[in-house]
């Protein structure tokens, strides 16, 4: 296949990353009415070294705050926290070794409905792979899904065997990562799931399926309910099944209805200290993620706003930078944060809090195949029962033993035998109406 070797001239980074790739004639798609090109662009990145050298300079010249008053997080992120990570960031870390791996995978950008999706694109070389399309959420990026990538294309090497392959298609949401920022509103999860099925239609899929936890849950969702006949299931690993009465309990802050399980006591509780302690971030950013300069203007800001997402996975990576040995390291931990320094999202990633006006929890009236991952460290463990009525077609539903908010990410080797066992029933109909995608192995 002939090949043209090209330099992407981009903005994405705001001049600050240099992209480097190819192009070739048999993937272009065409040009659509609005004229935005449709072509699919192999994707590189490489920093350049005095991106990485100002970085440094800027965590090194952190105006610290005071201790807090208390021995406890109830205050935020602890101080010493951040700065055992901000030492280890401006010592120790390499950002090299995660560009590295992320250019050893096979990266792409295409232009969606006016705005450049970049995304990660891996083929199994298992016949009859099921495509599947996995999408991140904040504080999260493609970062999430690195670990999962060889489990889920490769299963042979890892327990499962030839038909539990998938194709792998990992998106970086719109203003997240190496994805273009919007420059106008309407970017909110209904119009990223149109989004979504154009590019697995484009890549040549004629029959997928698709994953995502936090913000990706709700772009799964709404991919489901456009009735797109090509998604045959979704899996979630945070479901919106929180049923009408718990809602108004929580939002009015009376009793909990009565007759509650176990396991419903147990999530209702879970979401009550969210709503309580955990869910200030969320309101800052989905009414006014314009005013958060700071974590724009400070790496260490930035770290410690992404840090204080939720309870567990603030205390896990907490114990991560006191030397303790969890599913997360101090590497995993700053390649998200410093993709996010590095790609200038802090604000644009915000912004898709104000944008979506769905209620995060409640259940949306998905009909298609749905399967339910339960990690016990998640925002709130869904409950089987919630799950059935707001799923009325649950072809799995597990409870996990570890892991939490970041379940790929933390815990690859339980999500991806839960990747595999969420959909195997649906195999035999995938399997015959699949297209192979036409970018290069």
């Amino acid at each position: 296949m002939k090949k043209t070797e090209r330099i992407i001239a981009s903005t994405l980074m705001a001049g600050a990353i240099a992209l480097q790739g190819t192009t070739s004639t048999a993937q272009t798609g065409g040009t659509t009415q609005s004229g935005s090109n449709e072509s699919i662009r192999p994707f590189r990145i490489h920093v350049p070294a005095k991106e990485l050298a100002n970085l440094k300079r800027r965590i090194l010249a952190t105006k610290w705050p005071g201790k807090e008053t208390v021995s406890d997080q109830s205050q935020g992120v602890q101080l010493s926290t951040v700065q055992k990570l901000a030492h280890y960031w401006a010592t120790d870390y390499d950002w090299r070794k995660v560009e590295a791996r992320l250019n050893a995978l096979p990266q792409f950008i295409t232009n969606i409905d006016e705005l450049d999706i970049h995304f990660i694109h891996v083929r199994s070389k298992h016949p009859n792979a099921l495509p599947v399309i996995i999408t991140h959420g904040w504080p999260g990026s493609i970062i999430e899904q690195m670990k999962v990538i060889e489990p889920l294309t490769n299963p042979t090497a890892y327990g499962g065997k030839a038909e539990d392959a998938f194709d792998v298609v990992i998106p970086s949401l719109p203003g997240h990562g190496f994805s273009e920022k919007p420059t106008a509103t309407g970017w909110d999860p209904i119009r990223i799931a149109r989004a979504w099925i154009v590019l697995m239609k484009r890549l040549g899929y004629t029959r997928f399926v698709a994953q995502g936890g936090d913000w990706g849950d709700a772009v799964t969702e709404q991919m489901a309910l456009l009735g797109a006949p090509e998604l045959i299931g979704i899996h979630t690993n945070m479901p919106a099944t929180v049923p009408d009465d718990v809602a108004t309990s929580l939002q009015f802050g009376t009793p909990p209805p009565s007759g509650l399980s176990a396991d419903e006591k147990h999530a209702y509780d879970q979401l009550d200290f969210f709503y309580k302690h955990g869910v200030a971030y969320a309101q800052e950013m989905g009414n006014r993620p314009q005013t958060l300069y700071g974590i724009e203007d400070s790496p260490v800001g930035l770290a410690a706003w992404m840090l204080d997402h939720d309870a567990s996975s603030h205390a896990l990576i907490a114990r991560v930078f006191d030397g303790k040995t969890e599913g997360l390291t101090r590497e995993d931990v700053l390649d998200n944060i410093t993709l996010y320094w590095l790609t200038n999202t802090a604000v644009s990633s915000a912004r898709l809090y104000w944008e979506s006006k769905l209620p995060f929890f409640a259940p949306k009236k998905v009909t298609i195949p749905v399967a339910v991952s339960v990690f016990p460290d998640e925002i709130y463990a869904a409950p089987r029962s919630w799950a059935e009525k707001a799923f009325p077609k649950l072809i799995h539903y597990n409870r996990l033993p570890k892991g939490g908010h970041f379940a790929a990410w933390e815990q690859p080797e339980f999500f991806s035998t839960e990747l595999r066992a969420a959909f195997q029933s649906l195999r035999q109909s995938a399997s015959n109406g699949t297209a192979k995608a036409q970018t290069d192995r």
